[in-house]
């Protein structure tokens, strides 16, 4: 029984940070700390709009600077508390940060290959539900303002449909099994061009 298997029955909404140079330009992330580009600036005041009528407690955060600068951005409309939580950070890729995906990541999803330095794709699921688990047991509804990276491994053990990567700054509201519906459900709040 994987570590997803007891994540938290309780609502939360999530947001990928905005833009990064390195997004732009296609480089694996992981823990190097990239900061906003203006494009993400004005993508998370966007996403800000989008969220400013719904009552959320408590904004979970990644520490890298880009997940905190676009949880600060949302915080200017929302007036709640952020709480920084160092286990919401990206996977790390070890050698492949900075560099463009040559093929490898797919395998380090299927865990059959870790990069050098890098985490293990089982060890950064672990951390990934404990980090979530902590996040949504705050007072909420919780903001998870974190990486796209670790939303991958979010909705894979939630069962959620195999969309797209989830773009910069989308936001999105999850709501947990019930009797009319068996499975996690997924709804954007913005729309992201």
């Amino acid at each position: 029984m994987d570590s997803f298997s007891m994540l938290l029955h309780k609502e939360f909404y999530y947001i990928r940070h905005g833009q990064t140079d390195w997004n732009a330009k296609g480089l694996m992330q992981g823990f190097t700390d990239i900061p906003l580009n203006d494009t993400g600036r004005k993508q998370a005041y966007e996403a800000a709009e989008s969220i400013k009528h719904v009552k959320i407690q408590t904004i979970c955060a990644s520490p890298l600077g880009r997940a905190l600068e676009t949880a600060q951005i949302l915080n200017q409309v929302l007036n709640c508390e952020i709480v920084i939580i160092d286990d919401l950070k990206e996977a790390g890729f070890g050698n492949q940060e900075g560099l463009v995906d040559d093929g490898w990541f797919e395998a380090w999803k299927d865990g059959e290959f870790t990069p050098e330095g890098a985490e293990t794709r089982q060890v950064f699921i672990e951390r990934a539900a404990n980090a979530v688990n902590t996040a949504i047991n705050r007072p909420g509804p919780v903001l998870i303002a974190a990486h796209g990276g670790l939303y991958g491994a979010i909705k894979h053990h939630f069962d959620l449909p195999d969309y797209e990567p989830l773009p910069n700054c989308a936001l999105c509201h999850h709501t947990p099994p019930n009797l009319e519906s068996p499975i996690w459900q997924r709804r954007f709040v913005n729309k992201i061009n």
